[in-house]
């Protein structure tokens, strides 16, 4: 799922990492992760490190990554996609199995959360996490007193799906994500539905709940949000967990005010973004190589410092900052987890109900 950790402008980052590669090196590796996922520092050692040349690209939607890998040629060695989209990729065949051979710090992960994510990956297979995180509200607590009270429900997802909050929420603006395999199941759960509802009539329902809401939405956003809630242009967002933490941090060294964050009391998606190896990739050793490296705890513990999001290794944890892993909006508790689902795939006709109600809900008509 979408990630912001730092700001920086995509072109320079793209030009910063790539290093000494060149597009007619055959043994060039090159890497496709969320728009702002890693440390540039990380990348900088890696090369340092192994002497393996980088191409390190960026998107910022799962959709984007999908229809680039369902092509059959990706162009790329490593890619992330979430723990969901990752179960549908498997089953179209697009991966390749992960050689564990060559993984020789697998043995960090946690094996619960692996256990877990054979739901999407059975035997882990395919794919190992990266980071895990969940959809929560973001916003700035002076603008929403401002217009709602000291008793504005900051931890409930009503001060989205309702009418009375949203309608003047407005003035400062709200933004979500322009993700509908993430933004439809928390308007069905609102609903008392399933978010994973197979049946296509509840996203007709879900539908009728979203366009109540539409006319107060300033603008769906992929990345857009960050910049935006850092700045005060907007007061509240829905988005990535890890996300809110940067803008926080942007915001305190910017003197723009206080960014918070709420993981609402009725639950929400967690998820998981996965490393994992296209079939067409052209140079899968180093592709084992880079993947490999991420699993160091003391490699992997300072990227969830600069993005604000936990990763699955256990060995690495002690070593988060304790303002990150101390913190049950990054970090949920054990109660939270309770209230806490993975999202998974849907079928076909399912899929097209929900693709077609989003196309609506963003045009509004």
């Amino acid at each position: 799922m979408s990630r912001f950790k730092r700001f920086i402008a995509p072109a320079l980052c793209a030009a910063m990492l790539a290093g000494t590669a060149h597009a007619d090196e055959p043994k060039t590796l090159r890497v496709y992760n969320w728009f702002d996922y890693i440390t540039p520092q990380t990348l900088e050692n890696f090369k340092k490190d192994t002497k393996i040349p980088l191409i390190y690209d960026i998107f910022d939607t799962n959709e984007a990554l999908e229809a680039k890998l369902l092509t059959g040629n990706s162009g790329y060695d490593v890619v992330v996609p979430s723990n969901v989209f990752l179960a549908k990729q498997i089953e179209a065949g697009v991966f390749q199995p992960l050689d564990k051979s060559r993984l020789s710090h697998y043995s960090h992960l946690d094996p619960k959360l692996m256990k877990l994510l054979e739901a999407n990956d059975p035997g882990n297979k395919y794919a190992v996490p990266y980071m895990y995180g969940t959809i929560l509200i973001g916003f700035n607590p002076d603008k929403v007193k401002a217009v709602l009270g000291d008793n504005a429900p900051v931890d409930s997802w009503d001060l989205i799906f309702k009418q009375e909050n949203i309608s003047k929420l407005k003035q400062c603006g709200v933004t979500l994500l322009d993700s509908p395999s993430e933004i439809l199941p928390l308007a069905l759960q609102h609903l008392g539905l399933d978010p994973n509802s197979k049946n296509p009539k509840d996203y007709d329902k879900a539908e009728a709940l979203l366009m109540k809401i539409r006319p107060y939405i300033t603008y769906f956003h992929s990345s857009k949000y960050m910049a935006d809630i850092a700045n005060g242009d907007i007061c509240v967002a829905v988005g990535y967990s890890g996300s809110f933490s940067q803008a926080a941090n942007r915001a305190r060294e910017a003197n723009n005010g206080v960014v918070d964050m709420r993981l609402p009391k009725e639950g929400a998606p967690i998820w998981f973004d996965m490393l994992a190896i296209p079939k067409g990739a052209r140079d899968v050793e180093d592709a084992h190589t880079f993947i490999n490296y991420l699993l160091q705890p003391e490699v992997i513990a300072p990227i969830s410092d600069f993005v604000g999001y936990p990763n699955p290794n256990k060995d690495a944890t002690d070593k988060v900052d304790p303002a990150i892993r101390h913190n049950p909006n990054l970090y949920p508790t054990e109660e939270a987890m309770k209230t806490l689902y993975t999202l998974t795939p849907l079928p076909r006709d399912a899929e097209r109900a929900r693709t077609r109600v989003w196309t609506k809900i963003k045009s509004g008509t």
